[in-house]
């Protein structure tokens, strides 16, 4: 399903790490508004998917910093530019539109892809924007699946990596596999509702609140789950549908009943639907100019670790000094005929309104 109405924007961002945040910034300074869309349900990108606590010692001015907060600033930052976040979505599909059939005020009629795009995320959010500025770094999280041929065909009926209601799964055989957080918080919701439970994991050992660990082995005591420790070997499915999956312990292999699997074994970084969006691509990146950080498509743009080019550094400080060129690009894409004007934070009265700061 897709909304009715495609939201309007002049600028949208795909990505909210580092280098997509600061690209809100150097857009506001611009005076454009941005929306930006993750398919992380948080904003940080690596910083606070991968190393939140972990020391960054090469951000220009800031001897030393955490992944977070460096985004907690960055959010601090932008906070006068107000930007729109879509989390928890991936954009799904981008399709330029013809000449003169943008909808939004002001669209361009004749400079390349002039009526802008259109953008669809997963959830069906669709987006009219007259520019995008792709800022993925290594691309989007995507849940890591079962290495099982064939069982891609039971996703979003059996087998799901990305959910959000537990009554759902009210009545049904369930198996949660995973030992993190979204595995045992999954496992304390869904267990009064279901039919029947099994949560699975690798090893004896979780990595989840150890409040949430204890309580699940209470309901296992109790009787009102199992917990299997063991690797998923296989599965079961007949012309009837999915029937169950195979784990294989320290004692041998058992057979699960279960007509719905909810996997939580973390996420890996790709490069996703964008690989497919017509992108002049490098392997798992794309390539742009060192003019603009615009890609093979006018009005699309690559910052950060998502891009190529002749000697290309994959450092935060390298993305934001490549969100600022595309910003400007863009403004004088979004104004045909006028040059985009260079005017300093520190002295610019019209910075400071836009930033919000009071004059002396």
């Amino acid at each position: 399903m897709t909304t009715k109405e495609p939201i309007r924007t002049d600028a949208l961002i795909v990505g909210a790490g580092p280098c997509g945040l600061f690209q809100v910034f150097e857009l506001g300074l611009l005076g454009i508004h941005a929306r930006v869309v993750d398919s992380l349900k948080h904003v940080g990108g690596q910083c606070t998917e991968l190393y939140p606590d972990k020391p960054i010692y090469d951000i220009p001015g800031i001897p030393v910093c955490s992944g977070q907060e460096l985004i907690d600033n960055l959010m601090e930052q932008i906070r006068p530019f107000a930007p729109d976040f879509h989390l928890g979505e991936e954009a799904l599909t981008l399709t330029p539109k013809g000449d003169g059939e943008g909808e939004g005020e002001g669209d361009e009629k004749d400079n390349g892809n002039g009526g802008g795009f259109e953008v669809v995320t997963d959830l069906g959010t669709r987006f009219d924007t007259r520019t995008v500025f792709i800022a993925g770094g290594v691309g989007s999280f995507q849940p890591r699946r079962p290495k099982l041929e064939g069982i891609d065909a039971y996703e979003e009926q059996s087998v799901f990596y990305r959910v959000r209601d537990p009554e759902r799964f009210a009545g049904r055989s369930v198996a949660v596999l995973g030992g993190g957080d979204s595995a045992l918080d999954w496992t304390l919701a869904l267990q009064p509702i279901v039919g029947s439970l099994t949560l699975v994991h690798r090893r004896p050992e979780y990595r989840a609140a150890p409040a949430s660990v204890a309580a699940m082995k209470r309901l296992v005591a109790d009787g009102n789950m199992r917990e299997i420790i063991g690797r998923v070997t296989g599965y079961d499915a007949n012309e009837q549908g999915f029937r169950g999956i195979e784990i294989t312990t320290e004692d041998g292999t058992e057979q699960i009943s279960c007509d719905a699997v909810l996997v939580f074994w973390g996420q890996v970084p790709k490069l996703g639907p964008i690989a497919d969006w017509g992108l002049d691509l490098n392997r798992r990146t794309i390539n742009v100019d060192t003019e603009k950080f615009e890609t093979s498509i006018p009005g699309v743009y690559a910052i950060g670790d998502v891009n190529h080019y002749p000697g290309k550094k994959k450092l935060i400080l390298s993305g934001f000094h490549e969100a600022a060129l595309a910003a400007f690009a863009a403004k004088e894409r979004l104004e045909p005929g006028k040059k985009a004007r260079l005017q300093y934070t520190t002295t610019s009265p019209l910075m400071h309104e836009r930033l919000g700061v009071k004059p002396d």
